[in-house]
């Protein structure tokens, strides 16, 4: 990803929130209209909205099925809409920090078992996203490490979120059993920041 997409991608989500607002926002193709043509590439993004520290908004996808600009353009609309929050309002905008994180190809981990899984992490670097055949799905980003810097506590706390049963991530994880039919798929991502 080149670096001086930063700007671009940042402002970009921020503009689509900014214009969110009104009865009739501009769709994708108006917002992205002069911006470079790597934008056009296929990509999966997510945007997390932060004011004075406390999240605002994250959401995302995990495979690239839209162009970058557009994956941005609609992932930082749902971000301020994000279900788990109260909404953005329009006077917030301004002083909102805004993250977009484009995510490398998922590659798929071997492990079939806990004590695997934890050694196969590399802490700080990697994004991990856990499934099984019950339709849970959940993933953290790479930038979670700084909160949960240990792979263990980082596992549970993802099992936690996933609503996986409390016997797979409460105590000693890697005597944990291994929910039946969980996958583990990690990826990396290249961040850009814009502080207010």
């Amino acid at each position: 990803m080149e670096p001086n997409l930063g700007p671009v991608l940042t402002a970009l989500a921020r503009s689509a929130v900014a214009t969110s607002f009104g009865p009739r926002p501009p769709g994708a193709a108006e917002l992205l209209a002069d911006t470079p043509p790597a934008l056009a590439e296929k990509a999966a993004t997510f945007v997390t909205l932060e004011r004075e520290h406390a999240l605002r908004g994250c959401i995302g996808t995990l495979v690239a099925l839209r162009p970058l600009g557009v994956d941005v353009v609609r992932n930082a609309r749902l971000a301020a809409r994000d279900p788990r929050l109260p909404p953005v309002e329009a006077d917030e905008v301004p002083g909102l920090t805004v993250k977009v994180a484009v995510l490398t190809p998922a590659e798929p981990l071997a492990a079939q078992d806990f004590p695997a899984l934890l050694d196969a992490l590399r802490p700080g670097a990697d994004g991990l996203t856990l499934k099984d055949g019950d339709g849970r799905r959940a993933t953290f980003l790479p930038s979670v490490w700084a909160a949960q810097p240990d792979p263990e506590r980082f596992v549970a706390a993802l099992l936690r979120k996933g609503g996986w049963p409390r016997r797979s991530w409460a105590g000693d994880l890697r005597s944990a059993p291994w929910p039946k039919g969980l996958r583990a798929e990690r990826y990396g991502t290249v961040e850009y920041v814009s502080a207010p």
